[in-house]
């Protein structure tokens, strides 16, 4: 650790996390402070993708940030399986693709791509790694920043898909309506962020509608069984809201749901 901690800029620290070396901004309000303080972040998502992801699964992680999530979910669909992962931010995609690479995990695909609802561009913001930032709540599509492509996951003409984990900073909407196909014929679980007040009711209206059971599910970032077993909860009763969503066709009993 302290020799890859030596070759870094004082900008990136490094850790040997819960599910693997990670690589991350030292700036990071959230995932980045995290992984400095209890080498994880959100594990109560890694729980409940315990439940829903199996060896030989493809996944679909929209908004993988830097990996920390990706890590996880390739451990659990294993080489056999595949995990496609969208991250639009330049930075932030170079550190995802380095900590997939130093842990060996080739067969996830990493793109630099925004999923909407048809193709074309889309200004991202260009934050340097150097700021003190929330990294993962950049939201897109103003009209600063530098163009990304973005397509929609009916695009890629998957043929198998057991899990669509969004979370997109309210542009989860669009990811669903680029995915209609995809979905009516695979019927994968969706895991959405569900956060904004004036959205919420429209995504999950457009789910319902694709025949899906919702369920709430709410994760505080702080874990008292974290892996570095760090007794001090530095995010107070911060977490993220979401919505686990269950073809309606399923039968589905799932721990940690409201």
């Amino acid at each position: 650790m302290a020799t890859i901690q030596a070759v870094l800029p004082d900008t990136l620290g490094f850790c040997p996390s819960r599910y693997g070396p990670m690589v991350y901004p030292v700036g990071d309000a959230y995932v980045g402070r995290s992984l400095a303080t209890y080498h994880e972040y959100s594990e109560g998502e890694v729980a409940l993708f315990r439940q829903l992801v199996r060896p030989g699964d493809t996944v679909v992680e929209a908004g993988a940030n830097i990996g920390a999530l990706t890590l996880p979910l390739a451990r659990l669909v294993g080489t056999a399986g595949q995990v496609l992962a969208f991250e639009p931010q330049r930075g932030i995609h170079s550190l995802l693709v380095t900590n997939l690479t130093l842990n060996g995990l080739e067969f996830v695909r990493a793109e630099r791509v925004a999923l909407g609802t048809e193709a074309g561009e889309i200004m991202v913001p260009l934050l340097s790694l150097k700021e003190s930032a929330n990294f993962g709540g950049v939201s897109v599509g103003g009209e600063a920043g530098e163009p990304c492509p973005v397509r929609t996951l009916d695009s890629y003409r998957l043929s198998a898909l057991s899990l669509i984990k969004a979370d997109v900073e309210g542009a989860e909407g669009q990811v669903i309506a680029g995915a209609l196909d995809t979905i009516r014929r695979l019927r994968p679980v969706l895991y959405v962020e569900n956060d904004r007040p004036g959205k919420s009711a429209s995504l999950i209206a457009a789910i319902m509608d694709l025949g899906y059971r919702l369920w709430w599910h709410m994760v505080p970032l702080f874990n008292p069984g974290n892996f570095r077993g760090s007794p001090d909860n530095i995010f107070g009763p911060v977490g993220s809201l979401n919505m686990i969503c269950v073809p309606a066709e399923r039968e589905a009993h799932v721990a940690g749901g409201a």
